[in-house]
């Protein structure tokens, strides 16, 4: 079988590093091929070329992650394949493969809605939704995963299925939280939630004037009084002195706490009081704001740059470990590190039909190091040192903040959905295609 999709490169031609080029930068693949898709039927046909030659398939959408199993196969890009509908009456998006968030959010809002979409609107919706999709509005609805409806699949015989809870409740279960080696995904439909506007915002402290420990602890008290319409994290770091920076930021240890709140600015600036008494505040940006706006909450960097990091979920926040946590990982550190505390429970832990892990989980910390000269050696060794202090609250590792360099993904699932997931790997990918 040859390949007809319009857009193919190899090692040299001209166009390939562009191909290959995504928001992270600190890992290199080279796939002996990729293939630029435009729709399912050219992601179809590379799925059955790439079985016919026992090469390995990898997927990448906008690179937030690395694509799985590419080195000397072949990678399928999805950017092109960038078709939405929004079907407003039925509060309903379909999303190609290659869609970002924030094509969605705007899209959405010009009818009263909004997606379960994440902080970064740079995002692929659909890798994300894949992983279960942690997002801002989080513990009022769930997992984005909680709001598909149905997923369009190219599977390893490259055969392409429209998959819904009713016509195969194992494979639409096993493909929402697990469905990265199931197969592509190339499409889904998910549901939207009627919102337009948000409180929220984030308040900032200099940890040189506000001790950072206090304010963790302040914001785990904070977390325990709050309605299930608020959802919160809290980051914590260390900027460079560096003149690319704000001036506000440049040197300095900051501990934000971000909020969004569906309900009235009001009743949103009644429930944010206690945070606005933990001390002076560097910066304060609660307010009343359009949900296209939301992404302003925690104003991700959205430029390509190296990075490594993980995720832990936690069964309970322990105020002493966490502040060990920052302790290590604040200016002492010697390096950057940016630490994030999201509240979890709510929705969140509500069952669902899908295989979205650790829902029990009461919080989840998230760790990322920019990498520099030193390489990945440094961070792992420091990341060694936030496992260590939240061990005995550790109930594993978060599936859609594994970041870097192929590190083994143990505790990614719990053993019963290891072990749901494994048996659908042998039935639909027994060669291992998609790793």
């Amino acid at each position: 079988m040859s390949l007809t999709a319009q857009h193919v490169f190899r090692p040299g031609d001209a166009g390939y590093d562009e191909e290959l080029a995504g928001y992270q930068t600190g890992f290199a693949v080279r796939p002996e091929l990729i293939v630029g898709a435009t729709g399912a039927e050219e992601v179809r046909a590379a799925v059955a070329y790439a079985a016919g030659r026992g090469l390995p398939v990898g997927v990448h959408a906008t690179g937030h992650g690395l694509p799985r199993a590419t080195e000397g196969g072949l990678l399928i890009t999805t950017r092109r394949m960038d078709r939405l509908r929004i079907d407003a009456d039925a509060r309903v998006a379909r999303l190609a493969a290659g869609v970002r968030w924030a094509r969605v959010v705007e899209a959405a809002a010009a009818h009263g809605l909004a997606p379960l979409n994440g902080s970064a609107p740079s995002v692929g919706a659909v890798g994300y939704t894949l992983g279960g999709g942690l997002g801002i509005l989080a513990r009022e609805y769930g997992w984005a995963a909680d709001h598909v409806r149905s997923l369009e699949l190219v599977t390893a015989d490259g055969t392409l299925r429209e998959v819904t809870a009713s016509s195969d409740p194992e494979l639409f279960a096993g493909l929402l939280g697990g469905g990265h080696g199931l197969g592509v995904v190339t499409a889904l439909e998910t549901g939207l939630v009627p919102v337009a506007r948000l409180y929220g915002g984030a308040i900032a402290f200099d940890g040189a004037l506000t001790d950072p420990a206090a304010v963790l602890r302040a914001y785990a008290r904070w977390t325990g009084t709050l309605p299930e319409t608020l959802t919160s994290s809290l980051a914590a770091v260390a900027y460079p002195d560096l003149p690319m920076l704000p001036p506000q930021l440049r040197g300095r240890y900051v501990i934000s706490v971000r909020v969004a709140f569906t309900g009235d600015a009001a009743e949103g600036e009644r429930l944010v009081a206690p945070l606005r008494a933990i001390g002076p505040a560097l910066s304060d940006s609660l307010r009343e704001l359009r949900y296209t706006d939301s992404h302003t909450i925690h104003s991700d960097p959205d430029f390509p740059h190296a990075y490594w990091g993980d995720g832990i979920m936690l069964s309970a926040l322990d105020p002493d470990a966490a502040a060990a946590v920052l302790d290590v990982t604040g200016p002492k550190a010697g390096r950057m590190a940016i630490v994030q505390l999201n509240h979890l429970g709510g929705a969140l832990a509500k069952e669902r039909p899908n295989t979205v892990p650790y829902r029990e989980a009461a919080f989840l910390v998230r760790a990322l190091y920019p990498l520099d000269a030193d390489g990945v050696e440094p961070v792992r060794a420091l990341h060694a040192r936030v496992e260590g202090a939240l061990a005995p609250w550790a109930l594993g590792r978060a599936v859609n903040f594994v970041f870097g360099d192929g590190r083994a993904k143990e505790e990614l699932y719990d053993a019963e959905t290891r072990k749901r997931l494994a048996r659908l790997k042998s039935e639909l990918d027994p060669a291992n295609l998609f790793g």
